[in-house]
């Protein structure tokens, strides 16, 4: 669906110290902001947070992948409650520049077994429209 992917501007947060985000399963997990990326859908503005883990980082296969843990008005409906996830790499990022593709959300692993350590889309990253596009709610049952 076209309309889900959208020309965001960047924002860098060089500054951004690491924090811990919490997790499904009670535990929590170090990240670090990389940037807010600023948008529109149906003429309104909206904005995500966008982060790197320290832990990824180290591995040369992840060292440049960013992560986008987010919710919106469809979890819980048609949607995994606990929000979806979407990434991108750093070289992705041209001139402040980056296109987000709702399509390819996709749900946690949580959604599908339990036992896993899935973040918690922090509450900056909690969207107040229905992003009808990517993954939609595990029809399985779970493991």
């Amino acid at each position: 669906d076209a309309k889900y992917k959208v020309n965001c501007r960047f924002e860098a947060t060089p500054n951004a110290k690491p924090f811990e985000m919490a997790t499904y399963s009670g535990n929590v997990k170090t990240y670090i902001q990389y940037g807010i990326l600023h948008f529109e859908i149906d003429g309104k503005k909206h904005q995500l947070s966008i982060y790197r883990s320290p832990m990824l980082m180290r591995i040369e296969a992840y060292a440049n992948h960013l992560f986008a843990p987010f919710k919106d008005a469809t979890n819980g409906v048609t949607t995994y409650g606990g929000g979806r996830y979407i990434d991108l790499e750093i070289g992705h990022i041209k001139d402040n520049k980056v296109v987000l593709d709702f399509n390819k959300c996709y749900n946690p692993w949580c959604a599908y077994s339990s036992g896993y350590n899935c973040p918690v889309p922090p509450r900056e990253n909690h969207l107040s429209i229905a992003i009808e596009a990517g993954e939609k709610n595990y029809k399985g049952k779970k493991q």
